[in-house]
């Protein structure tokens, strides 16, 4: 490795080698911490028992699933592509699967020691929830800083110091942290809401009991479903997006700026600020006095401080790193140079685009805003209203995290061109750790009330949990538009790595260069690659909502069953058959996945074989490519967005109506508001946040054939 004006390449790769360690060795520390409070008492320990239970259970059958196709995709790699980009697969897959499963792991002990907490006040409860979910935030994190830096660390050094080689296998380790989101998110996904809408139909709708009512079979179901599909699922979604924005960054700091000294692993320092950043934010959430009221403000302090420690030392590490001379940028007559501060204002732009969505999404999804207390109103007059007011204000909620996203990319690539777009995308990917501490905040935080209600502990409890569980409901959210808006960021960054790939593959096979009109609009083939594409966002989710559907009905039938065979479930003097209701949605969960999960691996390799037997000859491959991952990158982007916001809304709506406003549980609006929740539940956490993965295993796979698609 060769030495360089500011940070040499093996002093930023043992920067990143070392924050990772730091944030492992945290994370270490929290577990111990989480793990010393108290669990409280017998009944507790048994309910938080039966859902890792069911939660383990679940994740090792979807694990053994998902080996079997990844140990398939090592093997064609490894023959039709090299071994480097293979053991890479490998790699991205096993650590982007032990991020969840092991964050999971603490969750589900974190859930009743919360509950347990709860007694003691609303400042100990929020304590050991975020605590707890601080430790998927930290491996997420670490675990991919830790495989970026350390796999290229290893392929520099068997490629004597050849960045471009190594650069090309590191792709291998990005499409093996993709594997594993799309089948998590959609396995979980599938699982959450089958077992969530088979509940509340049976459950609230037909038997009139409240959520987390021990007498209903699939309550311990809903409760695991928490855990698998908005922990386990959220941290597989996020360390793949972080992992494949670092290599996309770098892969276009390599085409871009090679010559440039440093350019190529700057995003890892990048990465390595925040996560210092990120620990040391997680010491302010909860300083202070917290209510109700302020629940939010806790949360949101923790990432305003390493939000601001991050913008400064990128700063200094800019400025190291880059010179008083910056660099040059551009070819010919476009050739121009850029000062340090127009790339450490780029990291800015991507601090910026991180809090304008978390604040956007919370505005759409959050009880005290106008948009939820319109779906609220609207379910006075009945279910239609409810149904069309949400679908209103999804549709309504794409509008700014668009333009964010619009004016984000514009000034970032005014300031620094696509370089700066990568280190916008890589500085706005640098906070995950601390924003998957805030969502995982979520799934414990409603476990803790499930156990509450079920053990039957003092109202007092439920008046901590409830408020926790709810602000929960809207950092979910919030963390899923976050998720949105940097995978759609994340895209482009790939999508520019796939173009700029391809164009110098072109260049030597037929001299055409980028921007000489490889996608030009007025190409047939793009524009049927752009048309293709652009449906198969909507496709892949209707797959994903039919699966939660046909799940769900088996949750219901088993459900009904129950209640039917075993009359004193309902006289409460009898116990329902929780194991049952946990094994038929996990069969059904991982049944389902399989289908939708390798649309974004078949299709760029359809187009691949489509071009080989020349249906696509020559350069049209390339071009129907290029259109494919356009149009998925444009709707998959704002259909996730609308799905996921619309879907919380309905949500939080339900929540708003609880709390005692426009009739409270139990009136007419409140039904109405059930099912306007029952309908947003796959929206938001199975079908919406499952476009990410999908969107970038496109773009991932294409980058690994593009060698194939010029001939």
């Amino acid at each position: 490795m060769h030495s360089v004006s500011g940070i040499s390449s093996s002093a930023a790769i043992y920067l990143g080698l070392a924050a990772g360690v730091l944030a492992i060795l945290y994370g270490i520390i929290l577990i111990s911490w989480v793990l010393g409070c108290s669990p409280g008492n017998a009944r507790m320990q048994e309910i938080a028992g039966a859902i890792e239970e069911g939660a383990m259970a679940f994740l090792r059958r979807q694990y053994t699933t998902i080996g079997i196709v990844a140990v398939a995709l090592f093997v064609v790699i490894l023959v039709g592509l090299h071994w480097q980009p293979a053991v890479g697969f490998l790699i991205g897959a096993v650590l982007s699967g032990a991020a969840g499963f092991i964050g999971m792991t603490v969750s589900v002990r974190a859930n009743v020691r919360t509950a347990e907490a709860a007694r003691g006040g609303l400042a100990p409860a929020l304590a050991v929830a975020f605590r707890g979910g601080a430790v998927t935030g930290l491996l997420v994190v670490g675990l991919g800083i830790l495989a970026v830096a350390g796999y290229y660390w290893i392929l520099l050094d068997v490629n004597h110091g050849d960045e471009t080689q190594s650069l090309g296998a590191m792709i291998g380790l990005a499409f093996g942290c993709s594997l594993i989101s799309v089948f998590a998110r959609l396995g979980g996904g599938i699982y959450t809401k089958a077992a969530d809408v088979g509940a509340d139909l049976v459950g609230k709708v037909e038997a009139g009991i409240p959520e987390d009512d021990p007498r209903n079979p699939a309550v311990i179901a809903d409760n695991v479903g928490d855990n698998v599909g908005d922990c386990a699922g959220m941290a597989a979604d996020l360390f793949e997006t972080y992992v494949v924005t670092t290599v996309a960054a770098m892969l276009l700091g390599n085409l871009l700026l090679g010559k440039v000294a440093g350019a190529t692993t700057f995003p890892i320092v990048i990465g390595a600020i925040s996560i210092v950043a990120s620990i040391i934010g997680t010491f302010f959430v909860g300083i202070g006095k917290v209510d109700r009221a302020k629940i939010m403000n806790a949360l949101y302090s923790g990432l305003g401080v390493a939000g601001v420690i991050a913008a400064v030392v990128f700063y200094f590490i800019t400025v190291r790193e880059f010179g008083a001379g910056g660099i040059v940028i551009g070819t010919g007559a476009l050739v121009r140079h850029v000062a340090p501060l127009n790339i450490w204002a780029c990291a800015i732009i991507g601090l910026a685009v991180t809090g304008l969505i978390t604040w956007i999404t919370e505005y759409y999804t959050g009880t005290q805003y106008p948009p939820v207390r319109r779906i609220a109103n609207a379910s006075i007059t009945g279910h239609a209203t409810n149904i069309i007011a949400g679908l209103a204000v999804s549709m309504q909620a794409t509008a700014l995290p668009g333009l964010v996203i619009v004016i984000g990319i514009l000034a970032s690539y005014a300031l620094v061109g696509l370089y700066g777009v990568g280190i916008a995308v890589m500085a706005m990917l640098s906070m995950a750790g601390i924003i998957v501490a805030i969502d995982s905040f979520g799934p414990i935080t409603d476990n803790a009330g499930g156990i509450a209600e079920m053990a039957d502990l003092p109202a007092e409890v439920r008046g901590v949990t409830d408020p926790l569980d709810a602000v929960g409901n809207t950092t979910k959210a919030v963390t899923k538009g976050y998720a949105i808006g940097s995978a759609g960021l994340a895209a482009i960054v790939l999508f520019a790595s796939f173009s700029q790939e391809l164009s110098s593959k072109c260049a030597a096979f037929h001299g055409c260069v980028a921007g000489s009109g490889i996608f030009s609009i007025e190409s047939p083939y793009v524009l049927a690659g752009l048309l293709i594409g652009g449906m198969l966002p909507f496709f892949f989710s209707s797959l994903s909502m039919e699966a939660v559907g046909r799940a769900a009905g088996s949750v219901v039938e088993d459900v009904r069953r129950q209640f039917r065979e075993n009359p004193g479930i309902m006289a409460g003097t009898s116990r329902p058959d929780y194991a049952k209701t946990v094994d038929i949605v996990t069969r059904a969960a991982l049944k389902e996945m399989v289908l939708p999960s390798l649309i974004p691996v078949g299709v760029p390799v359809l187009i691949v074989l489509l071009g080989a037997i020349h249906v696509f000859p020559g350069i049209t491959a390339a071009q129907v490519m290029g259109g494919v991952l356009v149009g998925a990158i444009v709707t998959g982007l704002f259909l996730a967005i609308a799905m996921t916001s619309g879907g919380g809304a309905w949500d939080n709506a339900k929540k708003y109506i609880e709390d005692g406003h426009l009739g409270g549980k139990g009136s007419d609006a409140h039904k109405a508001a059930v099912t306007g929740d029952t309908v947003g539940d796959p929206y938001k956490d199975t079908a919406g946040p499952a476009i990410n993965p999908m969107i970038k295993v496109l773009n991932i796979v294409a980058l690994l054939l593009v060698g194939f698609l010029i001939h």
